[in-house]
């Protein structure tokens, strides 16, 4: 198949622009993150687990960013995602959130979780790992709902 001289410049353009648009970065920083801080530390192994599996690369300043967050335009989804994430709620800045603030987290997290609307479905496409279990659910709503107790 011969290709036309239109066709050679088209795939040039796109060639040149994509390697073009790798010269803009997105911002995957991590910031600073105190372990004494974090809900993490808070929660007993089997919870801290299913947090990290599963919770932590979007809702915490200990994201781990994959290969293709360093990808344009794809690193710049990623890293959109994830600030959003974070502004949201942060595991790694639990204990600056109010009491009414973490009940509200806390009871957020068990019910999108049984919903399975948390983690996210483009999350999970790339991230089989962090699918979570009835078992995961079951064990993460019932730890969440006595930490809530305690903040009453």
């Amino acid at each position: 198949m011969r290709r036309t001289p239109l066709a050679r410049w088209a795939v040039t353009v796109i060639l040149v622009g994509f390697i073009c648009v790798q010269f803009v970065r997105a911002d995957r920083t991590n910031p600073p993150a105190s372990h004494g801080a974090s809900l993490l530390a808070k929660a007993p192994p089997a919870v801290a687990s299913i947090l990290d599996r599963s919770c932590r690369d979007c809702h915490s300043n200990e994201t781990r960013w994959p290969w293709y967050s360093h990808v344009a335009p794809v690193s710049w989804l990623v890293a959109s995602d994830v600030h959003g994430a974070r502004e949201h709620m942060n595991l790694s800045e639990w204990t600056s959130y109010s009491s009414d603030d973490q009940d509200k987290f806390l009871n957020g997290m068990c019910s999108l979780t049984k919903r399975q609307r948390m983690p996210l479905p483009i999350y999970l496409f790339l991230h089989r790992d962090a699918k979570l279990s009835d078992a995961d659910v079951k064990t993460l709503c019932a730890w969440s709902e006595k930490m809530r107790d305690t903040l009453q």
